[in-house]
């Protein structure tokens, strides 16, 4: 089997996630290099890597490019995607800049992965949020079609990135230390310095805004639900609209999920769809938790229920590991059906 020369460009939450998969996957790599800003060695479990500086690469001998940097202007993937490109690579990039361009594959493979090989050097990995509703409900739209979705989102500190995570920590052992033998009457459960990472405070709280305010007084995030899962499915016609919360949990986000088919349904089938969807775990009697799928590869789906006054309208619930399929896993799995396989 051929080796590929592969660059993971960003060691955030979703670099050291991406480089954790690569691994754990065996992708067949050749030379592996990573970048930053800046150049220095990181650790990711037990393996040691020597991060370059970005600035100074040519980018000649790289096969494959995975981005998982800052979005923008001056992100990563703005200032150096089509650089690669120009020297023969294929480019995956993790952040919101190419998403929704014509000529780009917005691309979840067990959804639409006879989409990759449209690409022109550039393939886009979907927002977290999107990705694991859009699984879940994959083999219920291709069976029975989606008339309406109704999504509530309730996500994890890391989709924020380290520094995220570290404000949760923080903010938690703040509260903790300064009620100390205090009764429970007397807690006071706010910080004393302001929020380290989000606009409020996280710690023992819920923040309805992730992103910023858009049309219609929809977040930016709430829009890229809707637009990226019309993207994927290939269908603007289903009526999509979403909350997007920030929640005190480090890793795995939750969704509850109400949908309406365009044809008629019942549970029983919904379940033998869900639990031959690719990349659904399925669990009748088991409600998912962010807990239980920290580190896994699925999305886990349960709570599956029939609204009792609406025909053919359902809820279910979903959890995913916002790092690995909401992000690293995916633009790995993308990467896997890039190549040829024995």
């Amino acid at each position: 089997m051929r080796k590929y020369n592969v660059a993971v460009v960003g060691v955030g939450a979703v670099g050291c996630a991406m480089l954790r998969c690569l691994k754990q996957r065996n992708f067949p790599i050749n030379k592996l290099s990573v970048f930053a800003r800046s150049p220095r060695d990181i650790k990711v479990d037990l393996d040691t890597y020597h991060v370059e500086a970005i600035s100074s690469e040519n980018f000649e001998d790289i096969d494959i490019a995975l981005f998982a940097g800052t979005e923008g202007e001056k992100g990563a993937s703005a200032l150096y995607a089509r650089k690669f490109i120009e020297k023969g690579a294929v480019v995956v990039d993790n952040g919101s800049d190419f998403r929704l361009k014509e000529d780009v594959p917005l691309i979840i493979p067990e959804v639409n992965k006879d989409k990759i090989s449209a690409h022109k050097g550039l393939i886009a990995n979907p927002n977290c949020t999107t990705i694991q509703a859009v699984v879940a409900l994959g083999g219920i739209y291709k069976n029975f079609g989606l008339e309406k979705v109704i999504l509530t989102s309730l996500q994890a500190t890391s989709g924020a990135g380290k520094e995220a995570e570290v404000s949760l920590w923080e903010e938690t052992k703040e509260i903790v230390d300064k009620n100390k033998g205090v009764n429970y009457d007397q807690l006071d459960k706010r910080i004393d310095s302001g929020p380290i990472v989000f606009s409020h405070q996280i710690a023992f709280n819920v923040i309805p805004q992730i992103g910023s305010l858009q049309e219609e007084n929809y977040t930016t995030e709430e829009w890229k639900v809707v637009r990226e899962a019309h993207k994927i499915f290939g269908d603007s016609s289903i009526k999509i609209t979403a909350t997007c919360v920030r929640v005190p949990v480090f890793t795995s986000h939750s969704e509850a999920i109400y949908f309406r088919t365009q044809k008629k349904v019942t549970l029983s089938s919904l379940e033998e769809i869900l639990k031959a969807t690719p990349g659904v775990k399925y669990s009748p009697n088991h409600f998912p938790l962010p807990l239980d799928t920290e580190g896994k590869d699925e999305v886990f789906v349960g709570r599956l229920r029939k609204d009792p006054y609406e025909e053919n309208s359902f809820w279910l619930w979903c959890v995913c590991d916002n790092l690995r399929k909401g992000a690293a896993l995916n633009a790995v799995q993308i990467i896997e059906n890039l190549i040829p396989h024995p």
